[in-house]
């Protein structure tokens, strides 16, 4: 199995996941033409996408959804609160839109459950729910020929859950979206946005997933790939360096040879192999 993050940040998320016969495409926080380009730019043929899954139905992770579907074939993996909620009219969406939407996703939609294991090619995918302000927002891990991916994105804290479902992975993309002193003195987010993105169902901070790493990360998974950078409140070289600080502050005793990558917004990281 091997995966690359197409894209990550504020403005757009997207992962591939593949094994040998089967290739998904997690979230289309991209537009359809970033996206397009990106898989291509990676080797991948978005003729042969088995399917696209969908975490939750935030602009950043479904916004390039509708349009994408005018192009690729494959069926859509998304729950029935998610499906529900990328429907249903909101303020900054014309009916238009939302009707294109629902014509887009006809007949095209395998519903899931965010808490019940699933199946796509070779590649067995165990959801888990995670806390976000979104309809039915889900972590999860892919498992295939024995290797174990995570991926937890959009989350305002770790719970009991997130902390097993992420033990005994082979590879971990997770989030790691701001610096607390920098989202807090960041001039442009307004003060309402600050307390959503620092609340329980926000984002985690830096600081959280470094106090993740030192005290409750099994040390298992040999790759983790930092992702949902802020754009404005975080910065790559931080963000590394705190994960990389954490994991060095380890006991002795429970050592982890884990490397640290940081995902970008504008291109995508390596493939990373098991």
């Amino acid at each position: 199995m091997k995966f690359t993050v197409l894209g990550s940040g504020s403005t757009g998320n997207s992962v591939v996941i593949c094994t040998e016969k089967t290739k998904v495409l997690v979230d289309v926080g991209l537009s359809a033409k970033e996206t397009l380009r990106r898989l291509a730019l990676v080797g991948v043929d978005y003729g042969e996408l088995d399917a696209i899954l969908i975490t939750h139905e935030h602009g950043d992770h479904a916004g390039g959804l509708r349009v994408l579907l005018n192009t690729v074939n494959c069926p859509v993996f998304i729950s029935g609160e998610t499906k529900h909620a990328y429907l249903r009219e909101k303020a900054n969406k014309s009916n238009d839109e939302l009707q294109k939407r629902a014509d887009a996703v006809k007949n095209r939609v395998v519903e899931i459950e965010s808490s019940k294991d699933f199946r796509i090619g070779d590649i067995d995918f165990e959801p888990f729910s995670v806390p976000h302000d979104a309809a039915d927002n889900f972590g999860f891990v892919a498992k295939s020929a024995g290797v174990k991916l995570a991926t937890v994105l959009d989350f305002g804290c770790f719970t009991t859950l997130i902390k097993e479902k992420l033990r005994g992975c082979d590879g971990i993309v997770i989030e790691s979206n701001h610096d607390r002193d920098m989202l807090k003195t960041c001039p442009i987010y307004s003060w309402d946005l600050k307390q959503r993105i620092l609340s329980r169902t926000g984002h985690i901070s830096n600081e959280d997933l470094a106090e993740w790493l030192t005290g409750e990360f099994d040390g298992t998974a040999r790759e983790i790939v930092l992702a949902h950078l802020s754009q404005r409140a975080n910065d790559p070289h931080l963000a590394r360096l705190t994960a990389q600080t954490a994991l060095k502050m380890r006991s002795p005793l429970f050592k982890a040879e884990t490397q640290i990558t940081i995902s970008y917004h504008r291109e995508p990281t390596e493939w990373i192999e098991f």
